[in-house]
């Protein structure tokens, strides 16, 4: 996930809540929602202090009383904090039971131990597993030779013999101290030869991450390895030198999204086995650049990207010869705006994605192509167009084997992958459609809703990793055999108690996969042929589209259970997100069984700002157009009301990070529209925060929200900014709003601030029903140990049953029971 969560506000309510009124000099005294109570009725919410600050710019100046509580050193903030918890407990108090009781379902799904099939990388297979009863993975390797693919997974959950045990999470954990606390591994590169681990490793939740080189022969850290603020890592191909990038005095963290790079200033090399002083190689000066350090898939050059922007944005490179890093950087393309390169190398071609201007495209511009040059021409200035994607499809990303190119591609709706042989040695006249070379689409389930590819680290092999996920489909592990046109299903993710029933059905070796396909062939249905596993004569998920303030077409991902759902009766909950580009997770998750057995509605809206087909989603809804985001999540708020999937009083909505300005944006516009809301570390304050360029993020921030310092663009932010727009005088809906102290992404006290406006601006009723709980230890991504993430999950559902007034409802299992005997009779 990113940093931040959106907000909205309207004119007449921003003046009130900058006049700062507080809820005993509320005027209106009768709450017209029905309200869930504090277990112990005499407790009331914290009143932190108040202290005049007042904010200006372009001419205008309001008061900004919680200012304060941006100063994370004042002991106040601290005290306040823990008051806040206190509150929050208490007001939880008589929802214990129900959220140990979901605790408990939750752990009673999880295998005792959760294992991955091994990868092969060279002679080494390389494997994940969580022990029993442990919060976090261990990565473990296996000697493996060259004795062939026939043993490869045969028994995989079973630990293998003579296995080394490269890195514990848990081990790290207890070294630092914080057993079960908090411990987050960044990046892990294991080096060409197999001797040298790089990692790092962030231990506070601020994601400053240390670098720390484990010798794999030996066990030791080596020496002089420990360097700060480290977070993208490749190695020579030599393995004796290490290249790492730093961030910069802001501390603008890495993202993990394709097509997405980290921010950083400067690129260092270290030499192993050596006392020399780490070189630098390179400095990025724009603060609005993020930087990011990768190598080729066969090692043979390093590559520092820069991009102007957290997506679709201009970029640069520079690369360097992996076998020879005495030589110079080399600039491969200087930056052009709007235009972006992704860079791969294979027998002295270089491969490049990019959405650069060509006559050959056919189609709206912005979408990228593949063009192919000699490496060693610099600079790149004569590619040649080499493979366009064709009418109504889009390029994604790309891999690149040793006899294999991968394309990632998009045909409206539906995500494709199809591989081409290399090498392809033709001198080009005319780019190649894809079809022209006899492309292998690769089977996939029709529902699927999410494809991740795997790590896919050996260059010479001929399999290729994805893992296939959907609200419907537990995880499973795929490889295609790209020489045979195969593929094996190789795990699913296990359910206790839920996935025993299909799991005999699924092909862990079938040749029903070959398909020399077009794309007519792919876009068949698969199921015909392969079982998928997936859960859908128990749940129910459906695509739609909803219309909304413009007539534009927002999918919407419907999700239930065929027998705990009522028609028009059931509580609902809507996710969404809506920036920087980034599609929605809608992957597979267990715990969501809890609220589904219960009758709950759960649906997923994609709207403008995250990601879409094509780069102009993401437009639509970011700068200027921010508030499409928010008009889009609440036509399908109302939508599901509508069309009778959720109850009109029972419509809950759910957002994290740059999610929570989303779903706050909508409650001040709308709020009427849910009875209750969770904003998980959310991005409030986004006008005080935008105007401050020294913190985090802020200057990336520019290009996604709006520059605060070009008036124009500060009356736009002002007029969605949650903080500055909660409406005065209107009922508020129950919220948890959850923060963590040393989030680096978005600071503690955008939580703290709103939570005190908004109680401010509320009648005593509505103000008793907003909570806040902050990690005190943790950072934007919470504890993440499976069984904390149960912990959290639970607490966040317990409040939206306990909110909605069905605390008092029985176990699930018995509540369907009846259900059902009901619909028999």
């Amino acid at each position: 996930m990113l940093r931040r969560f959106f907000r909205f506000s309207e004119e007449g309510a921003s003046l009130a809540s900058l006049a700062g009124v507080s809820s005993s000099s509320s005027s209106f005294s009768t709450c017209s929602r029905r309200r869930a109570t504090v277990s112990r009725p005499f407790e009331e919410p914290p009143c932190p202090k108040r202290i005049p600050f007042t904010v200006s710019a372009h001419r205008r100046t309001w008061q900004d009383p919680y200012h304060w509580m941006s100063d994370t050193r004042d002991p106040d903030l601290a005290e306040h904090l823990r008051r806040e918890n206190l509150y929050a407990d208490a007001f939880m108090g008589d929802a214990e039971g129900l959220r140990r009781r979901l605790v408990s379902e939750m752990h009673s799904r999880m295998p005792p131990r959760i294992s991955t099939p091994p990868e092969r990388w060279g002679s080494w297979l390389y494997y994940q597993y969580v022990p029993e009863g442990r919060e976090y993975p261990v990565l473990c390797r296996r000697w493996e030779g060259n004795s062939g693919f026939s043993k490869l997974f045969s028994g995989f959950i079973e630990r293998f013999r003579n296995e080394h045990i490269l890195l514990d999470w848990n081990d790290l954990a207890e070294q630092f101290g914080m057993c079960f606390c908090y411990v987050h591994v960044g990046t892990c590169r294991v080096s060409p030869d197999h001797r040298f681990l790089a990692y790092t490793v962030d231990t506070s939740g601020g994601e400053l991450f240390q670098l720390q080189v484990k010798d794999l022969q030996t066990g030791q850290i080596a020496k002089n390895s420990e360097v700060n603020g480290v977070f993208s890592l490749a190695w020579a191909v030599n393995n004796d030198r290490l290249f790492y990038t730093t961030c910069d005095e802001t501390q603008r963290p890495c993202r993990k999204l394709p097509f997405l790079y980290s921010s950083f200033s400067l690129v260092l090399c270290k030499k192993m086995r050596s006392r020399v002083e780490d070189e630098l190689l390179f400095t990025e000066n724009d603060t609005t650049c993020c930087v990011d350090i990768t190598c080729t898939k066969d090692g043979r050059y390093i590559t520092i990207n820069s991009n102007t922007r957290w997506l679709y944005t201009s970029m640069q490179i520079h690369v360097i010869d992996s076998r020879n890093v005495q030589n110079e950087l080399v600039l491969v393309q200087k930056r052009v705006t709007g235009v972006q390169y992704f860079l791969e190398h294979h027998h002295g071609f270089f491969y490049i994605l990019t959405n650069s201007p060509s006559k050959h495209i056919v189609r709206d511009p912005g979408g990228y192509h593949l063009v192919r040059c000699r490496a060693e021409k610099f600079p790149l200035t004569n590619y040649q167009d080499f493979i366009m994607p064709g009418q109504d499809v889009i390029f994604q990303d790309m891999d690149l084997f040793d006899g294999h190119l991968v394309l990632f591609l998009q045909k409206g709706e539906l995500p494709m992958f199809c591989s081409i042989d290399l090498p392809i040695d033709v001198d080009l006249k005319e780019p190649f459609q894809v079809e022209d070379l006899k492309p292998w689409f690769f089977p996939l389930p029709s529902s699927s809703c999410s494809i991740v590819p795997g790590s896919n680290q050996d260059f010479m092999t001929s399999s290729y990793r994805v893992v296939i996920s959907s609200p419907v489909i537990p995880d499973l592990i795929v490889d295609y055999n790209m020489s045979k046109k195969t593929f094996s299903i190789m795990h699913q993710e296990e359910v206790l108690g839920v996935t025993e029933a299909y799991k005999n059905s699924i092909h862990l070796h079938s040749d029903d996969g070959n398909m020399n396909s077009d794309y007519r062939k792919h876009l068949q249905n698969m199921e015909g042929n392969q079982s998928w596993g997936d859960l859908s004569d128990e749940l129910y998920c459906e695509r739609t589209e909803v219309t909304s303030h413009d007539n534009v077409k927002v999918p919407l991902t419907i999700l239930y259970s065929n027998k705990a759902w009522r028609s028009e009766k059931s509580p609902g909950l809507l996710y969404g997100y809506g920036s920087y580009g980034e599609t929605l997770d809608k992957s597979w998750c267990a715990n969501r069984i809890s609220l589904l057995n219960r009758g709950w509605v759960l649906a997923f809206a994609d709207v403008r700002g995250g990601g879409g087909v094509d780069p102009s989603w993401h437009e639509a809804g970011s700068g200027p157009y921010k508030l499409n985001s928010i008009l889009d999540f609440a036509a399908c708020g109302m939508y599901l009301v509508k069309e009778g999937y959720v109850n009109e009083d029972q419509l809950c909505a759910i957002g994290h990070s740059a999610g929570g300005l989303l779903v706050a944006a909508t409650i001040n516009m709308y709020s009427d529209l849910f009875c209750a809301a969770i904003l998980k570390v959310p991005f409030l304050d986004v006008c005080n925060t935008m105007l401050n360029p020294s913190l985090p993020l802020t200057s990336l921030d520019y290009e996604e929200f709006g520059d605060p310092r070009i008036e124009a663009e500060f009356e736009l932010i002002h007029s969605y900014s949650p903080y500055d727009n909660i409406p005065l005088g209107v009922c508020h809906p129950p919220v948890l709003v959850t923060a963590s102290f040393h989030d680096s992404r978005v600071g503690v006290w955008e939580a703290a601030k709103w939570v005190a406006r908004a109680r401010d601006s509320s009648c005593s009723a509505c103000s008793r029903s907003i909570i806040l709980r902050t990690n005190m230890n943790g950072g934007h991504f919470g504890e993440g140990g499976r069984f904390a993430e149960c912990e959290d999950i639970a607490l966040e559902y317990a409040f939206l049953i306990k909110v909605i007034g069905e605390l008092g409802d029985e176990d699930p299992a018995q509540k369907l029971g009846k259900r059902t005997q009901s619909q028999e009779r």
